[in-house]
């Protein structure tokens, strides 16, 4: 079966934006009569069918954002949410919320339902198992027929469009810095497997900062847990069986079921093993001891989200070129990495 045409093809063999394309099939009265006959006489050669859902999308302005996300439970979302409501109000547009729980499938519906003329753009963070089968085709296809799509914290690289994103890299990095800095010579990692990009982002900050001491990489201290939920037991047998002084979680739910597993242990946070964390939530802040985390600053990810997808949908902005906007996270610490605490029992 060959592949469906798109608007950006036929933009692309007839030397014209996408936007001239779609104006065009439209009988738009902004472009000549010649080059709506010549796109028009192009598309019927070739067979074009266009996607009526996408369209409706692309012409009706509702002045309505469209809100996908992989999960709440953690508060970063939250503050993406706050972040992106905040810009959008002030701009006059409304948000629309919807949840994938991680699943392909629910990513795809939360697209078809929103794509039926009540919205005008997407923000979307990938859900887990849409990065595990590597599937875009619901977003290729939408970014094909021209509509504007933002994608914040959790990317993927085979996608071209505007994206919001923190240095998980450089902050995890940073937070292995603070631990070796700190005293700790045997530092376990608790992430998540590999195709979660910000869990592999996160496990690569962590393996340069030990590269950067000289210190020895083992693979018996770096443990990938594929399904959160049942992640407890898995912690607790990882931290059972292995000496260390010091441990990276890639998320507050690991820092806070390691602690949970080293107290099992008869050990002491921060007393006998430093701990530090990724996502700065109400978590972080209550757990006893607190946990010392890197700072995602959501909602200032969340407002950048909102401001790129806006100032798409509202002005003349280059078809082709896409940002990629790098906010900068910083280190809070608190009672889990400073030895100079009272020991927390």
């Amino acid at each position: 079966m060959k592949p469906k045409l798109t608007l950006k093809q036929i933009a692309r063999e007839l030397d014209v934006s996408v936007s001239t394309v779609s104006k065009a099939l439209r009988d738009s009265v902004e472009i000549s009569e010649e080059t709506r006959l010549k796109i028009k006489a192009f598309a019927k050669l070739y067979n074009y069918k266009p996607n009526n859902i996408a369209l409706s999308l692309k012409n009706r302005k509702t002045r309505t954002i469209g809100l996908v996300l992989p999960e709440i439970v953690h508060d970063f979302f939250a503050t993406v949410i706050s972040g992106i409501e905040q810009v959008a109000n002030q701009k006059g547009y409304n948000v629309i919320i919807c949840l994938s729980n991680n699943s392909f499938d629910r990513e795809v519906m939360n697209m078809e339902m929103l794509a039926n003329g009540s919205t005008d753009g997407f923000i979307l963070s990938v859900a887990k198992e849409t990065q595990q089968r590597e599937d875009y085709h619901h977003l290729q296809e939408a970014i094909n027929q021209g509509m504007p799509i933002v994608l914040v914290d959790r990317v993927v690289d085979q996608i071209v469009c505007d994206k919001v994103i923190i240095d998980d890299s450089e902050g995890a990095q940073n937070a292995v810095q603070h631990l070796i800095d700190s005293g700790c010579q045997k530092i376990a990692i608790i992430t998540t497997v590999d195709y979660v990009s910000v869990g592999k982002l996160r496990t690569r900050g962590y393996l340069e900062a030990l590269g950067k001491n000289n210190m020895v990489i083992n693979e018996d201290l770096i443990l990938k847990i594929e399904d959160v939920d049942q992640s407890q037991e898995e912690i607790n047998e990882f931290l059972r069986t292995r000496e260390i002084d010091g441990v990276f979680a890639v998320n507050e739910q690991f820092a806070t079921s390691a602690i949970k597993a080293l107290h099992l242990k008869g050990l002491s946070v921060p007393r006998d093993v430093l701990v530090f964390s990724f996502s700065d939530g109400e978590l972080s802040r209550r757990f006893i001891p607190s946990l010392s985390t890197v700072n995602q600053h959501g909602a200032e990810m969340g407002a950048k989200a909102a401001e790129l997808l806006i100032e798409r949908l509202e002005k003349p902005v280059d078809e082709e070129r896409f940002q990629t906007a790098i906010i900068k996270t910083s280190l809070i610490e608190r009672e889990s990495s400073q030895k100079t605490k009272t020991p927390v029992e």
